[in-house]
């Protein structure tokens, strides 16, 4: 006759891994059990890089008399590409006016009257004339009026700028002020002063200079390919989609001074958002005076 042994019962204190060696207390292992949202997150700091290039400097006759160095911070590199990439979507963004508007059924005029029938007629039932299966009827899912606007914190627009300007070091050349060269406005001259700089007119540059005089706005503004730049207007899509970048010595001390390594220090909130409202409406300022123009 078969004797049947009863199997040692399993409970969830009787189980070896959740006792110790010692005495077989149940215990619970809090490293098992810890949650993730009560451990303490390590955070990173972030690892600022300076990148110093040497810029030759040309005469307005395209000779080469000095050089100059153009210290700036940049992210990164495993970060420059996001850094720069959320910026210049949060300006293009930021540039819809989001008029954009479309009609439905219920706000296209007229339709009120079922155009006939609904039966013995043979067609396909209709109550409206402004359905939107017919044309001039309402849209579907159509565009209305809303804000594209999304927001990008102030440090991270300014380190995408410097990361952007110190990228395009290796196509960019540094001039003498040439704001008392033209005597007159003249974009045959402007064009020659161009080439001897080794710029091509057909591929597109961008200018950034402290003050520009009327002569030389005047004279460059018939050039399709070409921005001429302030401080106050400097933006990151401008310096992404340039072949190549021309700087004055007054600009180039601007760049390491405000977007330079030492060049978060000393600096308040309230002064920054000063400078930011200038940038602002100084590219408003001019975008109003081209329309007018």
């Amino acid at each position: 006759m078969a004797t049947s042994t009863t199997p040692p019962s399993l409970s969830f204190f009787s189980s070896s891994i959740f006792l110790t060696s010692s005495n077989q207390t149940p215990k619970l292992s809090s490293s098992i059990f810890r949650p993730n949202s009560l451990k303490t997150p390590t955070v990173k700091p972030l690892s600022l890089t300076s990148q110093l290039a040497t810029l030759p400097v040309l005469s307005f006759t395209g000779e080469k008399i000095s050089e100059t160095q153009l210290d700036l911070k940049s992210a990164p590199p495993e970060t420059a590409r996001a850094v720069v990439h959320r910026a210049i979507i949060t300006d293009l963004q930021n540039k819809r006016r989001g008029t954009a508007s479309t009609l439905t059924r219920a706000e296209v005029r007229g339709g009120g009257r079922k155009p006939y029938p609904q039966k013995k007629t043979g067609r396909a039932r209709q109550g409206s004339i402004r359905t939107p299966l017919r044309p001039g009827g309402g849209v579907v899912f159509g565009p209305k009026p809303r804000d594209w606007s999304i927001k990008i914190n102030r440090k991270e627009k300014r380190l995408a700028i410097s990361t952007a300007m110190a990228s395009a070091a290796v196509n960019t050349i540094v001039v003498e002020d040439f704001r008392d060269r033209f005597e007159k406005p003249r974009t045959k001259e402007f064009i020659e002063a161009l080439k001897r700089w080794g710029v091509d007119p057909k591929e597109k540059s961008m200018f950034l200079m402290t003050e520009i005089s009327d002569n030389v706005r005047l004279s460059s503004r018939n050039i399709g390919t070409l921005k001429m730049l302030t401080p106050r207007t400097l933006n990151l899509f401008d310096i992404l989609n340039a072949d190549k970048v021309v700087l004055t010595r007054a600009a180039v001390d601007y760049l390491n001074e405000r977007y330079g390594v030492d060049g978060y220090e000393g600096e308040t909130e309230d002064e920054y958002e000063e400078d930011e409202g200038e940038e602002i409406e100084g590219a408003e300022a001019d975008e109003n005076s081209d329309a007018t123009e």
